[in-house]
């Protein structure tokens, strides 16, 4: 069963760039990729500029966002001792979204480029910040779960208020593009924005990995090895932030990618907490990608939103896990 896991791994970490490949070929317009490619960054005709502007940081972004969607999601889970636990459970995407959210409501988002996902970031902390100062000193995960779920409640109202009081029809349109993600228009300087965020992010939860193998036996097994205090969650709680932060800052709001990837690549790594954070951003890397090879693809009067698709991807798996549980239950 291990090497099995490990060749599915594998087959994995191949697939990466195959994808990434075949969504620098997708798109509206076909272009010559081998002569694009050849022709290199500086080139000034149409296919290298479609290629190297448009296509490559948009793919580039999608491997980002999922591999920060997915490893979030694996810590929140590992920390949290909750298969059903994902970054927005705690409010983060909420976070981020009502502070990008607001800003396309008083039309401050064309001031500076870099004045919108900067902020959400910042709402993410601030979501991050709240959660742990109502749950208290030394919570457990059930009341970090509650002190979670009343602020997301919270945003989640106040982002409902600011969608009813859109002060006109594009405002209502930016706000829908941070409720459902997109990938769309997206370039560079997004990609740049978000890349030190999401790879501090992933550094905190990595360098956590020791502490969520000693939870997974317990808080009292996991005080006993030497990992109480409160340092160890609010570590991985920055990280989670900062990487989810940034993902939703530069991507919107992206459903299923945190909660579905880890039961997914669970088993390939032997229920290890540890090692399903990389396993984790590797999978959700590939299906963010491969989602939006999907949404690239898609023949319509307009694109759809990738976390219409993910949602489409997700909702199903999880009606295979509850029929799966009841047949076991039976048995």
């Amino acid at each position: 069963m291990l090497n099995r896991s490990n060749a599915i791994l594998a087959l994995m970490v191949l697939a990466l760039p195959l994808a990434l490949l075949g969504a620098l070929a997708s798109g509206p317009v076909d272009i010559d990729l081998a002569g694009a490619l050849t022709d290199g960054w500086h080139a000034q005709g149409s296919d290298a500029v479609i290629l190297w502007q448009l296509r490559l940081p948009r793919a580039l972004l999608a491997v980002l966002v999922g591999a920060a969607l997915g490893m979030g999601g694996a810590a929140m889970q590992g920390m949290l001792r909750n298969p059903l636990a994902e970054p927005a459970l705690l409010g983060v995407s909420s976070g981020a979204a009502l502070a990008a959210i607001l800003l396309l409501y008083y039309g401050l988002a064309w001031q500076a480029g870099w004045l919108l996902p900067l902020l959400a970031i910042g709402g993410a902390f601030l979501a991050v910040a709240c959660v742990w100062l109502l749950a208290g000193r030394g919570a457990s995960a059930s009341r970090l779960v509650l002190a979670g779920v009343a602020i997301n409640a919270f945003l989640s109202a106040l982002m409902a208020l600011a969608l009813n009081y859109a002060p006109s029809m594009f405002a209502m349109q930016e706000i829908v593009f941070w409720l459902l993600g997109s990938l769309a228009n997206r370039g560079w300087d997004q990609l740049l924005l978000a890349l030190p965020f999401v790879v501090v992010g992933a550094a905190l939860m990595f360098c956590g990995r020791n502490y969520l193998r000693a939870l997974s036996l317990g808080e009292a097994s996991a005080a006993s090895l030497g990992f109480g205090g409160r340092r160890y969650p609010l570590a991985i709680l920055l990280g989670i932030a900062a990487a989810v932060g940034a993902a939703v800052a530069v991507a919107g709001t992206i459903g299923f990618i945190g909660l579905v990837v880890p039961h997914l690549v669970r088993p390939l790594v032997n229920q290890d907490p540890g090692r399903l954070l990389w396993a984790s951003a590797l999978a959700g890397a590939l299906l963010l990608l491969l989602a939006d090879i999907l949404v690239l693809n898609f023949i319509g009067a307009q694109e759809l939103r990738i976390g219409a698709v993910t949602a489409f991807i997700g909702a199903p798996f999880f009606f295979w896990l509850i029929v799966s549980a009841r047949r076991g239950l039976q048995l």
